[in-house]
């Protein structure tokens, strides 16, 4: 900065107050240092400028899988939107580990964020972290909500469930549930939201067992948990599954195709699949995916207009919370 500061012919305070805020020096003084960008090639240090900020530009995001279409799918959202606001979205992953998410909760803390938007692990989480942040800086949570209270932006899981649920139970034989590996809040909230949904239609509930293996790696755990349960499919509680999210599906139905078992909707097939989410590939599975969509980009624009909302407020850390819980829309295909 000295360097350039020399090279344009400016004072050091000048030349920072325009990476600053470019707007707030003269239109003479702007266009001279515009043109000596354009010969020098300086640029200044992003993070360096940030740190020596009271608020930066820079927004935070941590999910806990960046090869997940879902979270691939929220972050570009988020950058875009954040973009268009002056904002910098800096994304980090969990790789779904606890330490990895604390770390990169802590490097978020260094970099001076304004504020940060977090996929949390949940039941791994580590609470005091995420409240230490949470006293510095406005946090939104996505996906599954750490607690009751915080801002949160995510989906409806009983009106989801509720929709599945009901179009199972009329279309044929009422289905059993295939839950999640606990990775997250979303392993309880959802199975809890599919027994809610069968009582209500008078139905008894039934959960399958498997293993508690915690893992993120939903295809495999799934192909291996179905193939388990196919070798005695007549034990099965009923033969429509309803798995907990679309990537279980996916391994429930490789399994099934492995073994013979045909998965599909009509009285020549011998069991239905069904899914949540609507990944991006369900719709080209063999058969394609029944499931429930949720609305990524939906997610990420409210997620990061809320926290820019927040942004916008004044200073005081215990700020409000908000809660914006997302319908569902009901994805008929040829697996169930």
């Amino acid at each position: 900065m000295e360097d350039f500061s020399e090279f344009v012919g400016l004072s050091r305070p000048t030349v920072s107050k325009y990476f600053n805020d470019p707007s707030s020096v003269r239109k003479k003084t702007r266009n001279t240092i515009e043109e000596a960008l354009k010969k020098s090639g300086f640029r200044p240090n992003l993070f360096a400028v940030n740190l020596n900020r009271r608020r930066s530009n820079i927004i935070g995001v941590v999910i806990p899988n960046s090869l997940d279409p879902f979270y691939m799918a929220l972050t570009r959202r988020i950058e875009l939107i954040a973009n268009e606001a002056g904002f910098l979205a800096f994304v980090l992953s969990s790789d779904g580990r606890s330490s990895m998410e604390d770390n990169a909760i802590k490097t978020l803390k260094s970099m001076n964020v304004a504020g940060a938007i977090i996929a949390p692990l949940g039941v791994r989480s580590r609470q005091v972290t995420l409240e230490q942040l949470g006293e510095a800086i406005p946090l939104v949570y996505v996906d599954s909500p750490i607690d009751e209270s915080s801002a949160f932006v995510g989906t409806d899981n009983h009106q989801s469930f509720g929709l599945i649920v009901d179009y199972l139970c009329r279309s044929g034989e009422p289905p059993c549930y295939f839950g999640m590996p606990h990775v997250n809040t979303n392993a309880e909230k959802r199975v809890s939201a599919y027994r809610e949904s069968m009582k209500r239609l008078n139905i008894e509930p039934r959960v399958i067992t498997v293993s508690d293996h915690s893992t993120w790696d939903f295809e495999e755990f799934a192909f291996q948990e179905a193939n388990r349960l196919f070798e005695r499919l007549e034990l099965l509680p009923t033969r429509t599954i309803l798995c907990a999210n679309d990537r279980l599906a996916f391994g429930v139905i490789a399994a099934a195709w492995q073994r013979g078992i045909k998965v599909g909707h009509g009285s020549e097939y011998d069991l239905r699949v069904a899914g949540h989410d609507d990944h991006p590939l369900s719709r080209y599975a063999c058969p394609p995916i029944t499931t429930v969509a949720q609305n990524y980009n939906e997610i990420g624009r409210l997620a990061i207009e809320l926290l820019l909302g927040k942004l916008s407020e004044d200073e005081n850390p215990k700020r409000r919370s908000d809660r914006v819980f997302l319908k569902s829309e009901l994805m008929l295909r040829q697996s169930a």
